[in-house]
Parts: C-alpha cells; sequence; structure tokens
C-alpha cells in the first residue's frame, strides 16, 4: 500500500489540535487514539484512513501551534518516537508527574481514553 498524502491538512490538523487540547496534563494519548477520534475524510477510503491516519496525526503534531500540548502524544508501545525534540518531550511529561520505566510510560495508568472517561478505571486488555 502506497502512502496517501491528506487532501485538506489543515482541516485535518485542526481536528488533532482540537483533540490534544483536551487532554489533560499527567495523561498521554497515543497517535492512533487520535486518529480514531476523527472520522476520515470523505475522498479517503477507509482502509487507507485506517492504515495512514496515525502519521497523518504525527504530521500535525509537527506543525502544531504553541498552544497544543504535543508532548502528550505518544506512539502505541507508550514511547517517545525518536525525533529532534524527543528529549524535550519526555522532560515535559516528567514534569507532569509521569514516570517512564525503560523509556515508556505505563498506557494503563496515564492513557486518556477521551472526554467524559476521566474518572473510570481503564479495563484491563486481553490481548
Amino acid at each position: 500500500m502506497n502512502y496517501t498524502p491528506l487532501p485538506n491538512p489543515q482541516t485535518y490538523y485542526a481536528q488533532v489540535w482540537s483533540h490534544v487540547r483536551q487532554v489533560p496534563p499527567g495523561k498521554v494519548v497515543t497517535y492512533g487514539q487520535i486518529a480514531q477520534m476523527i472520522p476520515p475524510p470523505a475522498d479517503i477510503d477507509p482502509q487507507d484512513y485506517k492504515a495512514f491516519s496515525p502519521r497523518w496525526v504525527g504530521e500535525a503534531m509537527a506543525a502544531s501551534p504553541a498552544n497544543v500540548p504535543w508532548q502528550r502524544v505518544i506512539n502505541a508501545q507508550g514511547k517517545i518516537s525518536q525525533r529532534p525534540g524527543a528529549e524535550k518531550q519526555r522532560h515535559l511529561l516528567e514534569e507532569e508527574g509521569i514516570p517512564f520505566v525503560k523509556d515508556k510510560v505505563d498506557l494503563n495508568r496515564f492513557q486518556w481514553r477521551g472526554p467524559g472517561h476521566e474518572d473510570e478505571p481503564r479495563q484491563a486488555s486481553l490481548f
């Protein structure tokens, strides 16, 4: 499957940033989790969206304005993706009280599950 670029990046980016702004301090989300919160653009095949949307979220985070808490978006393994700024991201998360164990965040404890789920305990995964 070849990479599919976003047809209207600024519209998508604005949606990404809106969701990321809702993530409370001391919590993280994954690129894929943010992507799932946004419906596929009308002219994108749903399978292409599923395949490429986490990368599109990453592109949005790389272009985010100063008022977006970009540091709260990490990869699905609970790690910070290696790139320029990775050390700063870790430092900012640690300042918010998020510890790293072997370069990973415990997603069971620190993953935000979306609006309205702040007080609910996270269910253990069977997989």
